[in-house]
């Protein structure tokens, strides 16, 4: 199917800006939604599928409404993994209180997750990678934070190795884990700056630690993070969530398509599914790769993977 749009009236700086340096936003398009998009001045004509077609054609009308300025390529890949009639985030998303003054829910899940981290004391994010799992509880965490509605936000990682040793790593055990944790700190120092960072660390605001630190503490007044929970132990998720105290408010996030454990092992995050699935005041979300919000392709690595791993379990299942 061909699809036919002309832009007018006439304005040929938001044209450059919506086609981006040679045209990169309009190849980065053709590639994401599998269409060919030619263009002659402000003639647009989109070849493909209906759908994707169309579909091609609302996130160009949705870009050139933002090409008064240059548009960044980031915003191009997340408008496409998310829906084109709504660029900036999804309707009546909740705004959180961080230095990304832009920071809300991309996709319907991401804004379920956090009204469920805003009702609940307990919440699992579960999903693949890309999906905002941990950006988005570490706003929630920094927002909670400077609404003074908790006194400290405590980040913890099972220190489970991926392949690689730790003990290897140059240095005391605090750098030697530092590396391990850095996802979680990129992650405040956008949300909060350097600076501010800083300040929290010295008057133990802020705390980020290996999960095997917070055995035999409780935890009052305070937002607490598990991160790549799918590598805990059904043991060690079980301590974790105990650790909870008054006004605390905890989320654990993992990609259970992701697990490092010994092979036999059962991850306490599947674990914990299946344990507290009906029990009140804890909520689960679970995001797919339509919510990815990375680079286009990362959803269709997903996606792939998701696909070869089903095709193996169809074939198990036909042996047995």
């Amino acid at each position: 199917m061909i699809v036919r749009h002309t832009f007018t009236p006439l304005n040929n700086n938001r044209l450059s800006n919506l086609c981006g340096p040679t045209d990169a936003h309009l190849r980065t398009i053709e590639v994401g939604l599998q269409v060919g998009i030619a263009h002659r001045h402000e003639q647009f004509k989109i070849d493909g599928p209906k759908a994707k077609a169309q579909r091609a054609l609302e996130l160009l009308q949705a870009l050139y409404a933002l090409a008064d300025r240059p548009i960044f390529e980031e915003t191009v890949q997340l408008m496409m993994a998310g829906d084109a009639a709504m660029p900036a985030s999804v309707e009546g998303a909740q705004n959180l209180t961080t230095r990304r003054a832009d920071l809300k829910a991309r996709t319907p899940v991401q804004a379920h997750y956090l009204d469920s981290i805003a009702s609940h004391d307990i919440s699992f994010g579960i999903g693949p990678a890309g999906t905002g799992k941990t950006y988005l509880a570490v706003a929630c965490a920094v927002d909670a934070l400077e609404r003074s509605a908790v006194q400290r936000i405590v980040l913890t990682r099972p220190a489970v190795e991926a392949g690689e040793r730790l003990g290897f790593l140059p240095g005391d055990l605090s750098q030697k884990v530092d590396p391990y944790l850095r996802p979680l700190y990129d992650a405040l120092y956008d949300l909060m700056g350097y600076e501010k960072v800083q300040k929290a660390f010295e008057r133990n605001a802020l705390e980020i630690a290996p999960l095997a630190f917070m055995r035999g503490r409780t935890l009052n007044n305070a937002f607490v993070i598990l991160d790549e929970a799918q590598n805990t132990s059904a043991e060690q998720m079980k301590m974790f969530l105990t650790r909870i105290g008054f006004g605390a408010k905890a989320v654990i996030t993992g990609d259970i398509s992701q697990v490092d454990l010994p092979k036999g092992q059962l991850s306490g995050l599947v674990d914990a599914e299946r344990v507290l699935r009906r029990v009140k005041g804890i909520s689960f979300t679970r995001f797919t790769s339509a919510d990815v919000v990375r680079h286009p392709l990362v959803a269709r690595i997903v996606d792939a993977y998701d696909a070869q791993g089903s095709a193996a379990r169809r074939g198990l299942a036909a042996e047995d």
